[in-house]
């Protein structure tokens, strides 16, 4: 068994190492994210994607620039301190270049495009603020007042709303679809400026919650949306991808 360091006479084994990560919870995280990048060095093979001598060796000056290896021996000295090898930094190197070259490909403006137009509605969004009461009875009494006077529902969520956004004036800022329960959203993301929702029960039934819709946002492609689909093809491209596989966690 690999030791990793050692603290008087208790060596912390690799073995140990994964244990505890999975005791606090870290280990599907990390794993998750190492099987992603490997999926996508894999498929970038597949797809016939190559890297060039150049693109390699750029990327290793850039590593060494970054850790402050100016010279050959202090690459050396800084791979032997960490235990890895001249050959393990390029196969590194390597998996991040197809990593980078595939995403750039899944990723490309026409793709994101496309995906917008068949999907722009899921970029919807709207602002609303909300209030949250004990009991239905206060609720709808709540909604009874504010139907007349709409105006004052900020002050009304200061002086008797529960959730934390009371200080916010019941302001929960920008919502994109998928943010709100399924029952709640359709009718959130199909009202008009100004509309008064619900009350809707929360959990178990113990609360009530009332919402305003303030603004709404049609989708646009701006730059936290292009962000956005970005994640969602690579998150489908990955899919498909681990799909054509036999993954197990051993």
């Amino acid at each position: 068994m690999t030791g990793i360091v050692k603290i008087d006479d208790e060596t912390l084994t690799t073995e140990d190492f994964i244990k505890l990560l999975k005791l606090n919870g870290r280990f599907d995280g990390l794993m998750e994210d190492i099987l992603k990048d490997k999926l996508a060095a894999h498929g970038a093979r597949r797809q016939g994607i190559s890297l060039s001598v150049e693109e390699i060796q750029e990327r290793a000056d850039q590593f060494r620039r970054v850790h402050g290896l100016h010279r050959a021996k202090d690459t050396n000295a800084y791979l032997d301190a960490i235990g890895v090898t001249l050959d393990d930094l390029e196969a590194f190197i390597t998996e991040a270049l197809y990593q980078e070259k595939v995403m750039a490909e899944v990723c490309n403006d026409a793709a994101v495009q496309e995906y917008f137009s068949l999907n722009s509605p899921k970029f919807d969004s709207i602002e609303v603020s909300h209030i949250v009461l004990d009991s239905e009875g206060k609720a709808k009494e709540m909604i009874s007042i504010l139907s007349d006077e709409p105006a004052g529902f900020e002050e009304m969520a200061r002086e008797h709303s529960l959730a934390d956004t009371k200080e916010q004036g019941g302001a929960i800022g920008k919502v994109l679809r998928g943010s709100l329960q399924t029952e709640i959203e359709g009718k959130v993301f199909n009202a008009a400026e100004g509309n008064l929702l619900g009350p809707f029960p929360m959990g178990d039934g113990a609360y009530f919650e009332i919402f305003m819709v303030k603004t709404r946002h049609p989708a646009t492609l701006d730059e936290e949306t292009r962000a956005e689909v970005r994640r969602l093809l690579k998150e489908r491209w990955l899919a498909a991808r681990a799909s054509e596989h036999r993954i197990e966690v051993l």
